[in-house]
């Protein structure tokens, strides 16, 4: 059964959240995305042990820096799934969707953000 997300969903696919680190998050904001979630393994069942719990705190720092920024932290979440939660991963990627389009343009992408 193959699912599809929005169009405007972009995947990247790493072997842990875990991997991700603050810098990568922060430069995607700063490259003007508008919204972006982290999808890792449900908590307690990381094949990597604590990739997902490293993800979820690196996802809350930025999150303070996006709102320290004024920039909406509702922009960036994290959420558990397992690999069989395809329809569940695509739905968030709706919501996301939906989220994003009623908060709007990223205040970076359009400049107007605070100033530096």
């Amino acid at each position: 059964m193959r699912l599809d997300c929005p169009p405007n969903v972009k995947i990247i696919r790493l072997p842990c959240t875990g991997r991700i680190d603050t810098i990568h998050l922060l430069r995607a904001f700063e490259g003007g995305i508008d919204g972006l979630y982290v999808a890792g393994c449900l908590e307690g069942e990381c094949h990597f042990l604590t990739g997902n719990l490293q993800a979820k705190r690196r996802v809350e720092y930025v999150k303070g820096v996006l709102k320290a920024l004024g920039i909406n932290p509702e922009r960036l979440q994290m959420y558990n799934l397992s690999a069989a939660m395809g329809s569940r991963f695509v739905e968030i990627a709706r919501e996301m969707t939906e989220r994003i389009r009623q908060l709007g343009p990223s205040p970076v992408r359009t400049g107007k953000g605070r100033e530096v």
